[in-house]
């Protein structure tokens, strides 16, 4: 804007209606109607007095002369009356007319405007705030949890279930299933001896050891499988090797197993009868379990009594517990404490050295040292292909030794390295088949007592059961959630659990039971300080999610391929989670479906994707376009569902075409960017574009691909087809390109990570229009003949006109820096090559300058208008005039 135009001209002066006068004209008019009346009565009188003066004759000619002139002047008027009343008549017609286009212009505007809101806006209010920049980030970041980049059919079932290396390490890697229970008896000096040499001690160690020995009991909580059970017993050695004053020969009878059915009372009983003598100075490990829901804790008084009487005798014992709700009151009380887990690095290196020992100790003079076998196993286990395999993040000590197995048989020759990844992968499924199998053993199983009239009352306890199990679902399908949102859809899926298992009987949760500490334990889990959305605005958080890049993908298959029962629950769970208004919990959800719809397409098709592309919220129906894509992310799965979508966007019903639709933004549901194309022009242009919104919308999400100049080009022939419906989806989908931010695009998981090399990382927020502007100068002049289309047709340009100025006010922040200024610079320039157009940017800025609300200040105006008049980095670039479309020239 130069100073010449910011003092105004004609043409920001407001016209004047035609035949329009001042307030002197009518004034004067006023004084010329008082001398004509004067003059009238002046004649009037002269006409008395001659008529006075005249006789009769006279009199009786001019009477008349008078009625003959007064027949004409009537004849006169009624002629100019007629004239007056058709003149009138089609005037009003005319006018009629008018209004009825302009009616007809506004309600071809408000219905445009329809077609640019929001998807999710008639889910969540009129005015409120929508979640699709935080589902697409939700989204982009579950993606990252699940590996679409191999099948899982095949990665499920390459399980390695035995090798035989070399002739001293002989492997059985099916799975580990829990046994049937510990028996009473010694522990052999062979399995002491070994614990000696390869038990890694967890951090505190040294503690744990000064209590038992000061105690004489010791409360043990741990998780299974954490290596508790081999701590227990090393400590039971140590203060008990001390006691017996190194007498090797009674070593054997040292350390004792006790079976938990005994109880504890039954061991103090047994220290303190006849023949205890026998105990004085031995350890003794029990393992009690407390996973029945009828089962209960020891109290305080029957560990008191029993460390009396270890005391007596001079004995030891570790009684160890798995954390939970169950296990709290011990370890709460002055024996119970926490056993940690061994250090993977240390625990993984000395199972390899011991794995390596024997091999090289035969080893004949010229072979590989032990030191350089170590060294290239170590080199080999931190592949990132090896890393990969494992996606655990510590390992367990059984872990440890198996992957220090397979390790050690790959550097001697005797495992393959496909046969090594095998392995690795089915450490992580293992688990999952360890947290799963007969869980509800317990509830299922006969009673060995007579039936009771309170059997009901002991079974209510099914929820407490399933509550681990829940949690660890849960965690699959929302990991990287807050840790209440977490928490909150794990106890609703415990309840459907429990219904599901006995529906006879209402399940009953205790309200005060949970133990988070626990969870986390149980579920090899982590927490992390992060961030949620909330209307758009980040607030603080705890997030929750596995230790373990693989044990989703292992939980979801283990779940949906071995337990057929437990599908009917975790579907109602998963349509419970769609109509959650969180991003991070219903779009989480999606994702995770999509994986379960690849392990059995059929069943999820059928119980999930079809009832909710057919349900009446917008949410639900971005839910089952979410689990189409991710289905469609393998390849066994996409070919079937771009048949789907494509039947969909031909011949469904109005909510699968909606559903069909943004499933094609993904660009995963359809074969090529044509096809995409066409089935988005038919969605969008059928019933007179009842679904134009929704079909322009997933056209801008798929200008982020490396096909957009395709895509701009086909939007330029909608805006040219001689169907309004087509208009308005190639208007609507230019209007979107400016309205609508990267964030919102639900793009691929790599392509807005901040540390990628993918331009769009910083970009985030910007508009669309703006970020492919200064990405890619190539589509810029498509992009203005677009936007300069919408400005141009009389039902998309006030919506156009908005969404310029919201461009415009882009340019910098809040706080001074800038933002979208080299979007502007690029997009600008040939947006306003033409005298009309500069007016036009110019009656914007002085709108935006004078705007009460969020007034623009005339340096920042003037810097736009030279921004588009004169850039500064290049010379400009004529444009020739474009033709207009027939849009165009009846309404611009």
């Amino acid at each position: 804007m130069s100073d010449d135009e910011q003092g105004g001209g004609a043409d920001d002066a407001p016209e004047q209606p035609a035949g329009g006068r001042s307030s002197d004209d009518g004034r004067k008019g006023d004084d010329k109607k008082g001398e004509d009346r004067k003059r009238d009565r002046d004649d009037r009188r002269r006409d008395r007095d001659r008529d006075g003066r005249k006789g009769g004759d006279d009199r009786k000619q001019q009477r008349e002369d008078r009625d003959k002139d007064r027949d004409k002047d009537r004849g006169r008027d009624r002629d100019d009356d007629g004239d007056s009343d058709e003149e009138k008549s089609a005037e009003d017609e005319e006018a009629e007319k008018e209004k009825e286009r302009e009616r007809e212009r506004e309600r071809a505007a408000g219905r445009f405007k329809e077609r640019t809101r929001d998807p999710l806006a008639d889910d969540e209010g009129e005015e409120g705030p929508t979640d699709l920049a935080a589902a697409a980030r939700t989204r982009r970041a579950t993606r990252q949890l699940f590996d679409v980049r191999r099948d899982l059919i095949s990665f499920a079932h390459s399980r390695l279930q035995s090798a035989h290396i070399g002739d001293n390490i002989n492997l059985m890697l099916g799975a580990r299933r829990p046994g049937a229970g510990m028996r009473s008896g010694p522990v052999p000096e062979e399995e002491l001896r070994r614990l000696r040499r390869a038990h890694v001690p967890p951090e505190g160690y040294v503690r744990l050891r000064n209590a038992l020995r000061a105690r004489r009991l010791l409360v043990l909580g741990a998780a299974p499988g954490t290596g508790r059970t081999s701590t227990a017993l090393s400590l039971l050695d140590e203060v008990t090797t001390s006691a017996a004053n190194g007498a090797d020969e009674e070593s054997a009878a040292r350390l004792r197993r006790v079976d938990s059915d005994g109880g504890i009372r039954q061991l103090a009983e047994t220290l303190d009868g006849e023949g205890g003598q026998a105990w004085h100075g031995t350890g003794h490990l029990l393992e009690l379990s407390l996973n029945r829901p009828d089962a209960l804790p020891p109290d305080e008084l029957d560990l008191d009594e029993l460390a009396a009487a270890l005391a007596r005798r001079e004995a030891f014992a570790v009684i160890v517990v798995t954390v939970g709700s169950a296990a709290n009151p011990l370890l709460a009380g002055r024996y119970g404490m926490l056993c940690p887990p061994a250090p993977t690095d240390e625990l993984l290196t000395t199972r390899l050295r011991e794995r390596l020992e024997e091999r090289t100790a035969e080893a004949r003079e010229g072979e590989v040292s032990l030191d350089a076998l170590l060294a290239r196993a170590a080199d080999l286990a931190a592949r990132d292909e090896v890393t990969d395999a494992v996606g655990l993040t510590d390992l367990r000590p059984a872990e440890a030794e198996l992957l220090a197995s397979l390790l050690a048989g790959h550097v001697l020759g005797d495992v393959s390295y496909g046969d090594l990844l095998s392995g690795c992968r089915s450490i992580a499924a293992e688990q999952a088949q360890e947290w799963f199998a007969g869980v509800d053993r317990a509830l299922t199983a006969p009673s060995a007592e007579p039936e009771r009239p309170d059997r009901a009352r002991a079974r209510s306890g099914t929820a407490t059961l399933f509550h681990p199990v829940a949690f660890r679902i849960a965690l699959a399908v929302l990991g990287g959630a807050s840790h209440s949102a977490v928490a909150a859809a794990a106890h609703l899926l415990t309840w459907e659990l429990s219904v599901q298992s006995d529906p006879d009987n209402t399940p009953a949760r205790p309200l005060f039971c949970d133990d988070p500490e626990a969870d986390v334990a149980l579920s090899r889990a982590g927490l992390t300080d992060g961030k949620v959305e909330v209307d758009g605005h980040d607030v603080p958080a705890r997030l929750i999610h596995y230790r373990g890049s693989a044990l989703p993908s292992a939980v979801l298959t283990e779940l949906w391929d071995r337990h057929f029962p437990v599908r009917a629950p975790v579907v109602r769970w998963l349509r419970l989670l769609a109509d959650d208004p969180r991003s991070q919990v219903w779009m989480r959800a999606a994702v995770a479906a999509g994986e379960l719809c690849v392990r059995d397409f059929d069943h999820g098709y059928t119980e999930l994707v079809r009832p909710l592309a057919d349900a009446t919220t917008n949410r639900r129906l971005i839910f089952a376009a979410t689990t189409l894509d991710q289905a469609a992310g393998h390849d066994s799965h996409r070919r079937a569902v771009h048949k789907l979508v494509g039947d969909w966007s031909r011949k469904g019903t109005a909510s699968q075409r909606w559903t069909a639709a943004w499933a094609l933004g993904y660009g995963n549901a359809a074969a090529t960017t044509d096809d995409t194309l066409d089935a988005l022009a038919r969605i969008g242009v059928r019933d007179d574009g009842e679904l134009a919104g929704v079909a322009s919308h997933n056209v801008v999400r798929l200008l982020v691909l490396p096909d957009a100049a395709e895509v701009l080009e086909r939007m330029t022939e909608w805006t040219h087809h001689k169907r309004e419906p087509y208009q308005d989806l190639g208007l609507a989908a230019t209007v979107r390109l400016a309205l609508t931010t990267v964030d919102e695009l639900l793009m691929d998981p790599d392509s807005l990570v901040e540390d990628s090399d993918s331009p769009w990382g910083d970009r985030g927020d910007w508009p669309v229009l703006l970020a492919l502007a200064a990405l890619r100068p190539e589509l810029v002049p498509a992009m203005a003949d677009l936007m300069w289309t919408a400005l141009n047709t009389a039902r998309s340009k006030d919506v156009a006109m908005d969404s310029l100025e919201e461009l415009l006010r882009s340019a910098e922040r809040k706080s001074g820096a800038e933002w979208t200024r080299p979007g502007l610079a690029a997009l600008l320039p040939a947006l306003a090559t033409e005298e009309h157009d500069r007016r036009r940017l110019d009656w914007l800025l002085r709108r935006m300058m004078n705007d009460p609300e969020k007034p623009l200040p005339e340096p920042k105006a003037r810097a736009l208008w030279w921004l588009a008049v004169e850039p500064e980095d290049r010379p400009r670039q004529a444009r020739p005039r474009r033709d207009w479309t027939r849009e165009e020239e009846r309404y611009g």
